[in-house]
């Protein structure tokens, strides 16, 4: 089975993550996708696959003969899909043979563009899959699940020489929970590669630093007939504390390493309103500053209207995984030949986001990240070619090889 395949059947799975249940996993249809994973790879020979309470998908395949020196080798992706766009009732579309011309989804009059998106003039010929325009397609992360097994698949089909492999699934990365519950020791793991990023060819071992930011403003709610001097309108308040933020430093003006910030939430009345942000820095000093700065502009407000209340909640979310993979970048080095011998060139860019991997590697579990393959994820747009999918179960295939031996190289 190619990986394609597989993708098809698993994004019929909805899966959406929920921000707001508090439990975990966050949505117990998640563990319907686990359900089927963990079938699939106890027929593919994985001896202990199983899923735990909270949703995680763990299984190993023993080392080959011959290879049981070899360092334990990681593979991890994740089943749920992003909450801001519908994952439910996904129906995957086949464009086989593709024009290199706009795409038009039979749904909400979606058209992927190749003005807008350069990069499908170069998947001419091959085979494009999207969703109808009414939901996301969920290639993040299925395709890496896909890509995952399948590799494991021939692996075990055709008797490659292989250390012990570790494969996890997990729920709810999506909502920056993914490692919330992940058992390294259990995963027994020496090192892993994250399944989860875009265009095939992508090594990434940057990520930002990353914090939500909560704001609660509770204002001073009079009859406007008699407001003077008295009311203090939240939602004004609200505007007042964003303008106070530096306004190039926001996602749509940004890019590379620059950090930023971005409100994803505003709510409410003239009484009462809240603010959801989220701030990303690579550069750890400057991610703290922009938390002390958004500390200082509520004390501000605070001072300015002392007959309200502004109240900051912060949490931080992960960190950027370069200094744990900086003694151990043979990880980097090997995908980087691995991707070379897969017939792709390597990219190296920090990721403007995370993954579990940044998490795990701060467990002690050194975690870089893979390109799947796929683009435009989270939205209507989201797509993933066939080919770029084989092409990325082949580099998981030499990857598996490298570590073979002992020392992990050739």
């Amino acid at each position: 089975m190619r990986a394609y395949e597989r993708l098809l059947r698993y994004v019929k799975v909805y899966t959406t993550s929920d921000p707001n249940s508090g439990a975990h996993p966050s949505s117990q249809r998640q563990k319907d996708l686990g359900r089927i994973l963990v079938d699939e790879m106890t027929e593919m020979g994985f001896l202990d696959a199983h899923m735990d309470e909270q949703g995680y998908v763990y299984g190993s395949l023993a080392a080959s003969a011959g290879c049981e020196n070899a360092p334990a080798l990681g593979f991890v992706a994740h089943m749920d899909t992003a909450p801001s766009f519908s994952g439910e009732k996904v129906c995957p579309l086949v464009h086989e043979n593709y024009d290199g011309k706009d795409v038009f989804l039979p749904k909400n009059g979606t058209v992927l563009k190749v003005q807008d998106f350069p990069f499908l003039a170069q998947h001419k010929g091959e085979t494009l899959i999207t969703a109808d325009g009414s939901t996301l397609l969920g290639a993040d992360d299925k395709a890496g699940i896909a890509e995952i097994l399948t590799a494991c698949e021939k692996i075990q089909k055709e008797n490659l020489p292989h250390g012990k492999l570790c494969v996890a699934f997990t729920p709810d990365e999506e909502i920056g929970e993914g490692a919330l519950g992940f058992d390294v020791e259990h995963f027994g793991a020496d090192f892993a590669y994250t399944m989860d990023g875009g265009a095939v060819g992508g090594v990434e071992y940057e990520n930002f630093n990353a914090a939500s930011a909560e704001i609660d403003i509770q204002g001073v709610s009079v009859h406007p007939g008699s407001a003077k001097d008295i009311m203090v309108n939240a939602l004004l308040v609200a505007c007042e504390l964003n303008s106070m933020l530096p306004a190039e430093e926001i996602p749509a003006r940004t890019s590379g390493y620059q950090g930023f910030f971005h409100l994803d939430g505003l709510t409410g009345t003239d009484a009462h309103a809240r603010m959801g942000y989220i701030v990303r820095d690579h550069d750890r000093q400057t991610f703290e500053n922009r938390k002390r700065m958004l500390l200082e502009i509520v004390d501000r407000l605070n001072q300015k209207y002392p007959t309200a209340s502004i109240r900051l909640k912060l949490h931080d979310s992960y960190y950027n995984m370069a200094e744990k993979i900086a003694p151990c970048m043979h990880l980097i080095e090997n995908a980087k030949k691995a991707t070379l011998d897969a017939g792709v060139e390597p990219s190296i860019e920090p990721i403007r986001g995370g993954t579990d991997g940044a998490t795990l590697s701060y467990m002690g579990l050194p975690c870089p990240n893979l390109g799947t393959g796929g683009y435009n994820y989270h939205g209507p747009y989201e797509c993933i070619t066939a080919e770029s999918m084989d092409k990325a179960v082949q580099i998981l295939l030499n990857l598996t090889q490298a570590y073979r031996k002992p020392q992990g190289k050739e």
